[in-house]
């Protein structure tokens, strides 16, 4: 099981807009509700390459009850640890409607939705805290003559202290079952810029490895706590150390507190420093597309590799070949399956010892 934590989750609202000019009217094609945040979108990426997943975070308001509602309905599951396959439309009370092997692929579901075209094992449960505050949006407004997505985020609800609290302690309940946990995003209003930290201590303390994929001062603070790996930016990398060259930023990186530090090059591919030195790993070609969607495809792919064990080179490949299948798909937490196996063994991998 992977944990994936979204502290300011997000209903995520595509509109495709043909020729998307400022100041002036648009009729939308077409309208695409999805359930967002950076740690959803990499849980939903997750579950298409086959694991079992549990969303965390917080969720309230309409918004958020939209949200829980579209992950049920994707997966056909509820709250983490409940199954609901078939109940919908009197289909039965769910037992033996999920696959052979546990996967929980609901029967009138052939493909995974993350997945266009593939066949999905994994799922996702979610174990949202409630707050009292709105769940924010996000949308995208997709200019479909170009490609080009222009993004507007809200802040997210205020979240108290007795929410949190209420949240740690579902989070470290959660742990002893985990294999990996991912820390994903901005920190909604109200938390201190410390929160990350905290959760990457409780989770070593568990045991379990951790990455961290945040920005700004919330990630100064995470580095320093010691996850096993950051997955960032090379344009954030530059705004945390002042250095613009990215193999000498990731290792600053390193030096401040972080066990490995993987930063996505857009289509340039992905780049690692780990205490022997630095890997930089390519596509054979830049994919284009949304490089949002890329880069949380790449952190989904190193997510995914860490919960395995497997060595760098393995880590790398499927990262960059995950971030370019994603960053042309129709939606967040989708990519192509065909286009992803293609890639996988065509993958570049150069290495740089210290």
């Amino acid at each position: 099981m992977i944990i994936t934590v979204t502290l300011n989750a997000a209903l995520d609202i595509t509109y495709r807009v043909p020729r998307f000019t400022p100041r002036t009217a648009h009729r939308v094609t077409e309208t695409i509700e999805r359930p967002g945040g950076t740690g959803v979108t990499v849980a939903r990426l997750l579950a298409a390459l086959g694991h079992r997943t549990v969303v965390t975070g917080f969720a309230g308001g309409p918004t958020g009850e939209v949200l829980r509602r579209l992950l049920a309905e994707e997966y056909g599951t509820e709250r983490y640890g409940t199954e609901r396959y078939g109940e919908k439309d009197g289909e039965g009370d769910g037992e033996g409607d999920g696959d052979a092997d546990g996967g929980g692929r609901r029967p009138d579901r052939p493909d995974n939705p993350g997945a266009p075209g593939a066949p999905g094992a994994g799922r996702v449960e979610e174990a949202l805290t409630p707050v009292s505050g709105s769940t924010r949006r996000t949308i995208g407004v997709v200019d479909t003559a170009t490609g080009e997505v222009t993004r507007l985020k809200e802040a997210g609800p205020v979240v108290t202290r007795a929410e949190w609290d209420s949240f740690h302690a579902a989070f470290t309940g959660l742990l002893p079952g985990a294999d990996a946990v991912a820390l994903c995003g901005s920190l909604p209003p109200g938390l201190p810029v410390g929160s990350y930290a905290t959760l990457v201590r409780a989770a070593q303390a568990a045991g379990v490895p951790v990455l961290l994929d945040t920005h700004g001062e919330p990630l100064r603070r995470g580095i320093a706590a010691r996850p096993d790996l950051v997955a960032t930016t090379a344009a954030e990398l530059t705004a945390l150390t002042g250095f613009a060259e990215p193999v000498r930023a990731a290792h600053e990186a390193r030096r401040r507190g972080a066990r490995a530090v993987a930063a996505s090059l857009g289509g340039d591919g992905v780049l690692v420093a780990t205490a022997d030195g630095s890997r930089r790993a390519a596509p054979p070609r830049p994919p284009g597309g949304d490089p949002t969607r890329a880069c949380e495809a790449a952190v989904a792919g190193l997510l995914s590799a860490l919960a395995e064990g497997l060595p760098w080179p393995e880590r790398l490949s499927r990262a960059v070949a995950l971030s370019a299948a994603a960053a042309t798909a129709p939606g967040p937490g989708e990519f192509d399956h065909a286009a992803y196996t293609r890639l996988l063994p065509d993958i570049e991998t150069t290495e740089h010892p210290l």
